[in-house]
């Protein structure tokens, strides 16, 4: 049980992360530039794509837990971790529709709806959650004590 362990800690943050930078960096942004691609139909393919990945998300936050419960990384394997869940958590992983979902609703229903700095506040959000997730690779794989 240990060695899965092990593994699991070694490889869901690289995962993890990689899933991360794949979509909220790469496939958001582009899917807007392809060619007849609407504000709506991208607002729809993008809350399909979001509730998958946030799915996956807190399956990997899940089996990470319990990795370390059974390895106890230390306590800044810990921080990392619980302030990686609670950003998660902050961006609606698991929980309630945030603010930009609520806002693509709106907008989907037809309303012409004001900008909004909800979104500039998701990226902050992904660009901490990339930064701690490559902090927790780090340190579960013991390269900082």
């Amino acid at each position: 049980m240990d060695t899965l362990a092990r593994y699991v800690e070694l490889f869901v943050p690289m995962l993890w992360l990689g899933m991360v930078l794949a979509i909220s960096f790469l496939e958001a942004p582009l899917k807007f530039r392809a060619p007849g691609i609407t504000i709506p139909l991208g607002l729809g393919i993008g809350r399909l794509v979001f509730r998958a990945l946030n799915t996956v998300e807190v399956v990997l936050a899940v089996a990470l837990i319990v990795a370390c419960l059974i390895l106890s990384p230390g306590t800044t394997g810990w921080v990392l971790l619980l302030v990686t869940v609670a950003v998660l958590a902050g961006q609606g992983g698991g929980g309630p529709p945030p603010p930009l979902t609520r806002r693509s609703n709106r907008v989907l229903a037809g309303e012409d709806v004001p900008r909004s700095n909800a979104h500039y506040a998701y990226v902050a959000l992904e660009i901490a959650k990339v930064a701690l997730l490559i902090a927790l690779a780090i340190v579960l794989a013991g390269a900082i004590v």
